[in-house]
């Protein structure tokens, strides 16, 4: 499929077509990884980020201690 390269702001761009855009299952603020290998550009789809693949980063050197925020309502304590 061939496509023109276009000045956009102080960048250049390029479309995706909308057969590509339906394959992919892109929508508007997909998130994407870009790559050059020799003469091609790879463009990847970038996976959501999850909440259970973020705790899983958590251990004893990046976790926080406990913060107050007032008085307690309900059975917090």
């Amino acid at each position: 499929m061939e496509t023109v390269v276009k000045k956009w702001g102080n960048s250049l761009g390029v479309r995706i077509p909308n057969t590509i855009v339906k394959e992919m299952f892109f929508e508007d603020g997909s998130l994407v990884e870009i790559n050059s290998n020799h003469n091609e550009i790879i463009i990847k789809r970038k996976q959501k980020i999850r909440l259970s693949d973020l705790i899983k980063n958590i251990n004893k050197k990046n976790i926080h201690a406990e913060t107050k925020t007032g008085v307690a309502i309900g059975n917090e304590i």
